[in-house]
């Protein structure tokens, strides 16, 4: 008799777990809002890095932004004017100039051949940690800290580190999702665009007597840039050199002249990346 119940139990059990399931079947196919297939043609067109400077949580976030929020079509700088041309054709719009491509650099080349350093830093290789501790081990706390921080979130290895310590960005590789700088906690990895044929290697807003005692190729805000290439767009602010990239005259009188020579051309930048590649080349 008991035997009998629990086979009726389980009978009963079944058939209702068998309903239900078919009940939830029907609705789910009626209730299912159905996707819009842009939105897989998009994320098909993007460049699949899932870098997030779209402001989106990925390519797939950032297709549905543009589908169904009416997002910016302009906003994927990895993708570039290819990826966007053929977004907008898909999305019936116009595509606009984005400009030129904008790529990272660090804007600093001391080490300790040549700047000086406060303490020996022993603790965990990241650069936040180390800025966490009297703002980084060296004098200049405006310089590289060379953690490393900016080459474990580049997506794809644009970022290395040569034999001397310092840090370089294959702007070929850069993707310009600007993730190294918004983890770099002293703002010396900035974003050029990628024509520019020279770089201030230097962000100290220290006064130049101060910069000489810490660091032989820092910035000592001397203005010899803006008088050695005067159509340069070279700018002398708070004892630093920048760049106006819009002007487009001559600046090799100003990479010449420098007494510090923290002005380096784009072109030594790309040797010194063709070395570190050559080396890993050989090392493998």
């Amino acid at each position: 008799m008991i035997i009998i119940k629990i086979f009726y139990a389980f009978i009963s059990v079944t058939l209702m777990g068998g309903i239900l399931g078919i009940g939830l079947a029907i609705a789910a196919r009626l209730l299912a809002v159905k996707k819009d297939e842009r939105v897989a043609d998009i994320e098909e067109i993007l460049p699949g890095a899932n870098c997030g400077a779209c402001g989106f949580p990925g390519c797939s976030g950032y297709a549905d932004g543009i589908v169904n929020e009416d997002a910016d079509i302009t906003l994927c700088s990895p993708g570039g004017s290819k990826v966007l041309a053929k977004i907008a054709e898909l999305m019936g719009k116009e595509a606009s100039d984005p400009g030129q491509k904008m790529v990272a650099q660090v804007h600093c080349r001391g080490n300790r051949d040549t700047s000086t350093y406060t303490y020996n830093y022993e603790g965990l290789n990241d650069c936040n940690a180390m800025q966490a501790m009297y703002k980084g081990d060296k004098d200049c706390k405006y310089g590289c800290l060379a953690g490393g921080s900016c080459i474990k979130v580049c997506p794809v290895d644009a970022i290395s580190r040569d034999e001397k310590n310092r840090i370089w960005v294959n702007k070929d590789l850069c993707i310009s999702c600007e993730k190294c700088v918004v983890v770099c906690p002293t703002g010396v990895m900035q974003m050029i665009p990628y024509g520019s044929d020279a770089i201030v290697a230097c962000n100290s807003l220290d006064k130049g007597g101060k910069v000489k005692k810490y660091c032989s190729v820092g910035c000592i805000g001397c203005k010899i840039c803006e008088k050695k290439s005067p159509d340069g767009g070279f700018v002398v602010e708070n004892f630093l050199a920048t760049i106006d990239y819009d002007q487009k005259g001559d600046r090799t009188g100003a990479m010449k002249g420098c007494p510090a020579k923290c002005i380096i051309s784009a072109e030594n930048a790309s040797l010194e990346i063709k070395k570190i590649e050559d080396k890993q080349k050989v090392n493998e």
